[in-house]
């Protein structure tokens, strides 16, 4: 042996015992958050004082829990959601507790040729990948990204881009998909484990504080803090409604970012923040919420909503208005002399993102 071989003696066990402490932790993380949705749901199905609490359980829960962090109010959903779409992991939570396989009665039934095995997603895949897959309303579609995933070890920042990309669409249209999907996989850097453990699901499942690891959570956090005061100080009509609105599209639930309403455009005034890039779909994510605003919740008397997209990456700033159904008679213009110059948004991310660097 030689001084080499010794550093990469060394290296390679510190990665793979890094590896094993990553996975055993992530999978106690995946399993207490599906058991979190399982009791909701049976709390919500057969709880004595269920009638109590109503739409204000997630209120409740969240207030009762505010000591933990990761178990807030959006998350709560989000388990729900995970237990709903992953029935399946059942089986592999009842072999970790025997007692489980007693109860359950109400888990949803899944069609198992669609279902990929409770053991690999668990094993698999981190909850931060499956927080993306969340997102996938179809089965199938969803099916295919927790396979290839599992397949190509992607990390989630690759999984996100398989989606956005529209991978499903892509392959399906081949004509040999076969060939495509083994391209696909060729194209896409496996992920290492350092990758993995820079997930904030897992410091906030362990408790732990770090002042080095900066996540996105934390800088989009501070960042809507003084964006709300921010907008609220500029003294030009701007009432604050909400933070992290809730909203029901077609028994799918979305978070707005946040909500004010205009006492002198007398319109409501949409914003989502995005720490990354432009990417259209963050614009058609806004216009969809514009108009849902519009729909739902605009009155008689009010002028139609508008939204603003901030958008930033690395020092780079970009701000979009939509105006989604806004009525023709109506000016853009109109709301441009009201709202917040883009100058003004954009100086604003610029000297918020000096204090990360």
């Amino acid at each position: 042996m030689n001084f080499e071989s010794l550093v990469s003696f060394i290296e390679q066990t510190h990665e793979r015992l890094q590896q094993q402490a990553f996975k055993a932790v992530n999978i106690s993380l995946t399993i207490r958050n599906w058991l979190i949705g399982f009791y909701i749901v049976e709390f919500e199905q057969k709880g004595e004082d269920r009638a109590v609490y109503g739409e204000k359980l997630f209120s409740a829960l969240a207030q009762r829990f505010k000591h933990i962090k990761g178990i807030d109010r959006r998350a709560m959903y989000r388990f729900k959601e995970f237990y709903k779409c992953y029935p399946q992991i059942k089986s592999y939570v009842s072999a970790y507790f025997p007692d489980f396989a007693k109860v359950g009665s109400s888990t949803p039934l899944f069609n198992h040729n669609l279902c990929v095995p409770a053991e690999k997603i668990v094993n698999n895949l981190s909850y931060t990948h499956i927080e993306q897959l969340l997102t996938i309303q179809d089965p199938l579609k969803r099916s295919f990204y927790e396979s290839s995933a599992i397949k190509g070890t992607w990390s989630v920042k690759e999984l996100k881009r398989q989606i956005s990309t529209l991978a499903y669409e892509r392959v399906g249209l081949s004509n040999n998909t076969k060939t495509a999907l083994e391209e696909m996989q060729e194209k896409i850097e496996p992920s290492k484990p350092v990758d993995a453990i820079k997930s904030v699901f897992l410091f906030d499942f362990l408790g732990l504080k770090t002042d080095k690891l900066i996540e996105e959570k934390d800088l989009e956090t501070a960042l809507l803090n003084h964006l709300q005061d921010f907008i609220s100080e500029l003294g030009l009509g701007f009432c604050f409604e909400y933070r992290q609105k809730r909203i029901l599209i077609d028994d799918e639930y979305f978070f707005i970012d946040l909500v004010f309403y205009h006492r002198v455009l007398k319109c409501h005034v949409v914003i989502e923040l995005k720490v990354d890039a432009f990417k259209h779909e963050y614009l058609s994510q806004l216009n969809t919420y514009v108009a849902y605003y519009n729909a739902e919740v605009k009155r008689a008397d009010d002028n139609p909503a508008i939204g603003i997209l901030l958008c930033t990456e690395k020092g780079q700033k970009l701000v979009e208005y939509a105006t989604a159904g806004m009525d023709k008679q109506l000016f853009v213009a109109k709301y441009l002399v009201k709202l917040p110059q883009k100058e003004e948004l954009e100086a604003f991310i610029l000297k918020e993102l000096k204090v990360w660097k």
